[in-house]
């Protein structure tokens, strides 16, 4: 019968695959045999060549780029964090923040962490209580200096500020790398990575959040500027990005508390620093209106959108 006929084929079929499967060494069945090495695999959307990923993630950055240049009123700022530094500063002892807690069950003692885009060392100096030494790499006067404060302000010494961009010639080497909220807006993201793995011995550690960091300005950007905002990279495509290189990796995930603020003008800096527009402009009129649509307040903090947002601590060995 016809479905005999289909189950003989079926089974010369199979015998076909099992004796592929011999020739080539293996006893493993066919989803295995399917496997093939990174050297050989072809490009698809499930899995992305390496060049793939790094050029879309570029295209996204220079999208965003282009539409900042495109509706901004106020001039690029030398250092566009400068103004804003403070809104940064943490105690490297608080027992409440498990990203932190986190980074310091990862720190082998002895060893040097490489923190990249430091900030004002939200993350590096409460790793600095346990590591030998942190080496901050900061291209940001304004954080630097808010580094430098929080380190005499918290007695945190060991750590090494060095001012420059990433990649950077002649980078220092550490065991460990860190990135926090940084490479959403870097174009050239994987010779990011590439510099970052090149430094490291032994791991490298990843915070970021499952949205853009500035995704809290991005439903002002219709009412102001009459567009939708361009969203920059984020958790996910880094994930994507970093099996498309070929890396395996570990993901713990943790809700982070909405962005609230003690009084409501810092609110609104933050906004406007996202939006671009120019304070007293007609778009900063439309800015002020949508966001005290959008503010509201709880036990004396401010904020413009209380849904938590899920941050996620990427970890991986670097080749």
């Amino acid at each position: 019968s016809a479905r005999q006929q289909a189950a003989g084929q079926t089974a010369v079929n199979r015998s076909r695959i099992h004796g592929s499967a011999r020739r080539l060494g293996t006893r493993s069945s066919l989803p295995r045999i399917l496997c093939l090495p990174q050297t050989a695999r072809m490009s698809s959307v499930l899995r992305p060549s390496p060049s793939e990923a790094a050029a879309e993630w570029a295209e996204r950055v220079r999208a965003d780029r282009a539409q900042v240049e495109a509706y901004r009123e106020e001039p690029e700022r030398p250092d566009f964090y400068g103004p804003i530094a403070a809104n940064f500063k943490a105690d490297p002892r608080r027992t409440d923040d498990p990203i932190l807690s986190t980074l310091q069950q990862l720190v082998v003692p002895g060893e040097t962490w490489l923190d990249i885009g430091a900030g004002g060392g939200r993350f590096g100096l409460g790793v600095a209580l346990r590591a030998k030494e942190v080496i901050a790499v900061e291209p940001s006067d304004g954080m630097g200096n808010l580094l430098r404060e929080c380190m005499v302000e918290y007695e945190v010494p060991n750590v090494r500020i060095v001012q420059s961009r990433w990649p950077m010639p002649d980078p220092p080497r550490a065991d460990v790398a860190l990135i926090a909220n940084v490479g959403n807006d870097v174009e050239n993201f994987g010779e990011f990575l590439d510099a970052m793995e090149a430094s490291t011995d032994r791991l490298c550690v990843a915070v970021q959040t499952a949205r853009p960091p500035a995704s809290f300005a991005y439903p002002f950007w219709p009412p102001v500027h009459g567009v939708e905002r361009v969203v920059l990279p984020c958790l996910p495509d880094l994930l994507a990005m970093l099996l498309a290189r070929g890396r395996l990796f570990e993901v713990r995930l943790f809700p982070r508390p909405p962005m609230s603020y003690d009084d409501p003008a810092v609110a609104m800096r933050m906004l406007r620093q996202q939006t671009w527009v120019k304070e007293g402009s007609e778009k900063d009129r439309r800015l002020h209106e949508a966001a005290n649509t959008a503010m509201t307040e709880r036990s004396g903090r401010w904020s413009l959108n209380w849904a938590p947002l899920q941050i996620g601590v990427v970890s991986w060995a670097p080749r």
